[in-house]
């Protein structure tokens, strides 16, 4: 008489093995300068104007004074909005019966996209001289740009290890 046992499947797979993910990639963007690069570079652009403030008030031209803050009040505010779009990622996950892109902003809102990994295929633009500049899972009628913030290196690696996670889904592996 034949048992059946529900936890194993006929063809000897593992159910459970089909939702472990293949492979997962977090995205960040790439940020040129740390808190501390960040202060450095501040106090050196502070007392350069600083100097060329007095420099430029003890020949007569005071006014010009106030504009050196002002382009230092302005640098501070481009580097504080970049170290805070810096927060946001991308992550990438590809298993058996899916692939998941979710971007979650800086401010915390997250948007995802799902993908039949059978269905989607990887189209990447590619450029001699400065390399792969866009990277778009495509899937139907659906199209969505991975690595958006990432350099041209780090994108051909993510698209070299999604490519390889496809191709061993789609064989079968």
């Amino acid at each position: 008489m034949a048992s059946y046992n529900p936890s194993v499947h006929p063809d000897g797979l593992d159910p459970d093995s089909f939702d472990r993910p293949v492979f997962t990639a977090t995205i960040r963007p790439h940020q040129s300068l740390s808190r501390t690069g960040f202060r450095v570079v501040m106090a050196g652009l502070c007392l350069v104007s600083f100097a060329m403030s007095v420099w430029a008030w003890r020949m007569g031209f005071w006014p010009i004074a106030g504009f050196f803050g002002l382009d230092m009040l302005g640098i501070y505010l481009a580097l504080k909005v970049s170290f805070r779009r810096g927060a946001s990622f991308e992550e990438v996950m590809i298993s058996q019966i899916e692939i998941l892109l979710a971007r979650v902003s800086h401010r915390g809102e997250r948007r995802e996209w799902r993908f039949n990994p059978l269905w989607t295929k990887i189209v990447s633009v590619d450029d001699d001289e400065f390399g792969l500049q866009r990277l778009t899972l495509v899937s139907r009628r659906q199209e969505v740009a991975v690595a958006r913030d990432a350099g041209p290196e780090e994108r051909a690696r993510i698209a070299d290890g999604l490519s390889r996670a496809l191709a061993d889904i789609k064989k079968g592996r």
